[in-house]
């Protein structure tokens, strides 16, 4: 429940008005049908439902019946930070993709897909100066973050030690600064973000080539038999470069009416991880210097390369060095989806080597382009509209094409059930969960003709925000 007692005067008066308007019961439907966004696209225009084959209007919404004039859609920003509400939904629907495709028995993926060889593995960058660390509890060895003794407690070039003896929290603002920020590959850290992607892309299709090598057959004769697909989310470290998770399962060729077939030849979980590890060992990519007074940079990942097998008979404590859940793995995912590095800079605002990399971003970016070289011919064109991002241009969440569902097959699923809802609710009808017949035969009958125009971002009022917002709390809280 809201307190209105608590809000400032100004903000008390539009909640006040706003529960005492006429239209209260479908305003509280519109921020219902967003699911509460805070920052939901504000629409005008119009639609008309229309029989394809009469001709007939069989429905007709305008925003001029409407509370104040305005329709509203959702933001679908994946940040929590920005959008709590939209950032829960996408974090579901990656959670059920992710699961799909590693446990099967949903969205279309049979269950007999446990059966495929699964595996969990980490890639993470590699170093570019000693930073702080913060180590967990149970692990091998000391829990300090850089012990060293004797001899081993050396300074660097600009007389600062190479040692920590402290044992850092995880949330401690230190974690992930470098011991010697005069020290630090800043540049290479760069670099290496910007092409991380590459360095994925290349991964990919060295493993393939790895697992037709191990086979003994050609590429395009392997395909036939055994197939790589994968789902992936990028993370960022604390020291503010990105690391790449991803599921990765074999498949066989895909036929009518079996799009998930079991591989075709013998490829256990233990195989496929010592692949992976020497794929990741052996990609390279040569960076483009970023001009005439740069060098070329050769990059790789570095050497933390963790692979795990995933099943469905394993626990779910993610013990270290354990196989893995499936569920397990899909939470993990989806958790990290909704991150990003404007999150990871503004938890840790005074963190100065992240605030470094920022500027050194925009800084490059000019550089770049002063090197002479055309602007379609830049390798690092667009760097500077990436700062936020320390760099990182990929996507957080990518999949291969058949590990399962879409996303937009998820979101379509759920358009259908609320357009299901609202057109039972009209003719007083219950709603017949999963029977989708009657709306997929509606949506090839009919044509949606309209015409739409943006009006804003945001709820009208600060009023109209914070009931929104209490909204959404209550929601989660259920």
């Amino acid at each position: 429940m809201l307190a209105t007692a608590e809000l400032p005067v100004g903000l008390r008066a539009e909640v006040t008005s706003r529960l005492a308007s006429p239209d209260l019961g479908r305003w509280l439907a519109q921020v219902q049908q967003v699911g509460a966004c805070a920052r939901p696209i504000r629409l005008v225009g119009f639609s008309d439902t229309i029989d394809a084959v009469t001709g007939e209007v069989l429905r007709s919404f305008t925003t001029s019946s409407e509370p104040d004039g305005l329709a509203y859609t959702r933001c679908g920003n994946r940040r929590r930070k920005v959008c709590e509400s939209c950032s829960h939904q996408y974090q579901g629907d990656v959670f059920h993709l992710i699961m799909a495709g590693a446990g099967g028995g949903m969205k279309d993926v049979p269950a007999e897909i446990v059966t495929h060889p699964l595996v969990f593995a980490t890639m993470t960058a590699p170093s570019f100066g000693p930073v702080h660390a913060s180590k967990k509890p149970g692990r091998p060895g000391s829990r300090r973050c850089r012990p060293r003794s004797g001899t081993g407690r050396q300074l660097c070039a600009h007389g600062r030690p190479l040692w920590c003896m402290s044992v850092h929290d995880h949330d401690a603002p230190v974690v992930g600064q470098p011991l010697c920020a005069d020290c630090y590959d800043y540049l290479g850290h760069l670099v290496w973000q910007w092409w991380a992607p590459e360095l994925w892309r290349r991964f990919t299709i060295t493993l393939r080539r790895m697992l037709a090598r191990h086979v003994g057959l050609s590429e395009t004769a392997c395909k036939q038999l055994v197939r790589v697909q994968f789902a992936k989310v990028a993370e960022f470290q604390r020291r503010g470069l990105i690391h790449f998770h991803a599921l990765i399962r074999l498949d066989g060729r895909p036929v009518a009416g079996d799009p998930f077939p079991p591989p075709a030849v013998a490829v256990d979980p233990d195989t496929l991880a010592r692949l992976i590890h020497q794929a990741a060992a052996q990609v390279r990519y040569d960076a483009p210097a970023i001009d005439g007074a740069d060098v070329v940079r050769s990059l790789r990942f570095g050497a933390q390369v963790d692979v795990r097998a995933v099943h469905g008979q394993a626990d779910r404590e993610n013990t270290a060095g354990a196989e893995l859940h499936p569920e397990t793995v899909a939470a993990y995912v989806a958790k990290y989806a909704t991150k990003a590095a404007a999150d990871l800079v503004g938890e840790q605002s005074g963190n100065t080597h992240l605030l470094r990399v920022k500027k050194l971003v925009r800084k490059v970016a000019v550089r770049a382009l002063a090197g002479g070289l055309m602007a379609e011919d830049n390798p690092y064109r667009g760097l500077g509209r990436w700062a936020d991002m320390l760099g990182f241009r990929g996507h957080f969440a990518s999949k291969s094409r058949r590990y399962s569902t879409t996303l937009g097959r998820l979101r379509q699923a759920r358009r259908d059930h609320v357009r299901s809802r609202l057109n039972a609710a009209q003719i007083g009808e219950a709603v017949r969960v999963g029977d989708d017949g009657d709306l997929a035969e509606l949506e090839h009958t009919t044509l949606v003709v309209g015409s739409w125009r943006f009006a804003g971002i945001g709820w009208l009022t600060g009023g109209d925000a914070a009931l929104a917002a209490a909204s959404a709390a209550r929601a989660r809280d259920d």
